[in-house]
């Protein structure tokens, strides 16, 4: 099992997952997200997002974007799914652990989320803060949180430097898939969306 950036052929995957987990597809791009494969078959395991919100409360994605960021940037650790049958095998660990490598990457010492899953992100380092710490962009998007997707979404944030992953779930990463059957990994262009004559979209992403 790894976890690669997504690709933009699979943009409807994403979105048929987003919508059946009733996560956050606010502002969606594939580029901003990245997916757990399991390298033999080639299926995927789940996914999750990073975002980049600008001083302005404007928010701008991708990797472009995590390329320019700065001290008045805000990044924000969003849309973290894991598909059923890959559950408890440390798929959305190492999703969620890609993603604050990313962060650091680009200079961001400080990675928000807004959730209800506080426990378990706890385990990873991430703690509660008062809604009075958050970033000006995020407050905004914790109220459409809670008025949307996530009632109960709370603001929690770490510092990239103390992110750590439980051992027992690198150990389950390394051992997954386990007792599962083999699957294809043939997904032709249909699969996505995609006409491959007139490259069309099933969904418009505003592009």
């Amino acid at each position: 099992m790894y976890v690669r950036d997504a690709k933009n052929r699979e943009e409807v995957w994403l979105l048929d997952h987003i919508e059946a987990m009733g996560l956050d597809d606010t502002a969606f791009r594939s580029r901003d997200y990245v997916v757990a494969i399991d390298e033999e078959s080639g299926e995927k395991g789940g996914f999750g997002r990073i975002r980049t919100h600008k001083v302005d409360g404007s928010s701008t994605d991708g990797d472009a974007d995590r390329a320019s960021a700065n001290g008045d940037d805000v990044c924000e650790l969003t849309s973290i799914g894991v598909l059923e049958g890959w559950r408890d095998q440390g798929i959305g660990a190492h999703v969620i652990e890609r993603l604050v490598d990313y962060a650091s990457d680009q200079g961001f010492e400080t990675v928000y989320t807004l959730t209800g899953s506080g426990s378990y992100l706890a385990q990873f380092g991430f703690e509660r803060i008062d809604e009075s710490q958050l970033p000006a962009p995020l407050r905004g998007r914790l109220e459409a949180k809670r008025d949307g997707v996530d009632p109960d979404a709370v603001p929690l944030a770490i510092d990239v430097d103390a992110f750590r992953m439980p051992e027992r779930l690198r150990e389950a990463f390394k051992q997954a898939p386990t007792g599962r059957d083999d699957v294809s990994s043939d997904e032709p262009p249909e699969d996505f969306g995609i006409d491959p004559d007139t490259a069309t979209y099933k969904y418009d992403t505003g592009r």
